[in-house]
């Protein structure tokens, strides 16, 4: 056999391997094995309908998390009381939320005080900047505010901080830091103007 027979022989095999060769699957994107963090939210009274829809607002917001609405015994808690302005600890998929009907019932919007509390709990912290669009502006933003959804800055904020599942630091903070152009300080209360 002549050699040009040989290397048409050979080239057309290699083809033929080249072809026919297996296709191996490679593995999925690091983003697709991440770990969701299950977060509980238990209480609120009678405010729970609006717990519900709080937490499907940051599921559908933070795909990192995964909140559901349980009886009791919730890594989050919500009670209800009258007086001393609605709050909650900063936390990391824990803690406590108190809802306080009396500031509700001055026409703030339910869902939006328990979307905005649970915010803290998710780690984001007050910026009483008057922006009807931004959650965290709280009680800044008056009683006609009637959004209900974090900006998407708050939404990523939140997002990367519970990338790979990150496990929950629980705060017993009572205080919630507030940003005030570039220092930190105490916030007023919820539904009051900062100064």
């Amino acid at each position: 056999m002549s050699i040009r027979k040989l290397l048409t022989a050979a080239t057309g095999l290699t083809m033929l391997a080249l072809v026919a060769a297996p296709v191996t699957a490679t593995a999925a994107p690091a983003e697709s094995t991440v770990a969701v963090r299950a977060i509980t939210v238990s209480g609120g009274a009678e405010y729970s309908q609006y717990v519900g829809q709080a937490t499907q607002i940051w599921n559908s917001h933070v795909p990192n998390i995964r909140m559901s609405q349980v009886g009791s015994g919730g890594n989050i808690t919500i009670t209800v009381g009258s007086g001393g302005g609605s709050r909650a600890s900063i936390g990391h998929g824990s803690g406590w939320i108190f809802l306080d009907r009396q500031q509700i019932n001055q026409g703030y919007s339910p869902l939006r005080v328990v979307t905005h509390e649970m915010g803290h709990s998710l780690g984001l912290r007050d910026n009483y900047n008057r922006d009807c669009s931004i959650l965290m502006s709280g009680g800044s933003a008056g009683t006609s505010c009637r959004n209900v959804n974090p900006s998407a800055a708050e939404a990523n904020w939140v997002n990367r901080s519970f990338a790979g599942g990150r496990a929950s630091t629980a705060s017993t903070t009572d205080e919630v830091a507030v940003w005030s152009g570039d220092c930190w300080a105490t916030p007023p209360a919820y539904g009051q103007k900062a100064a």
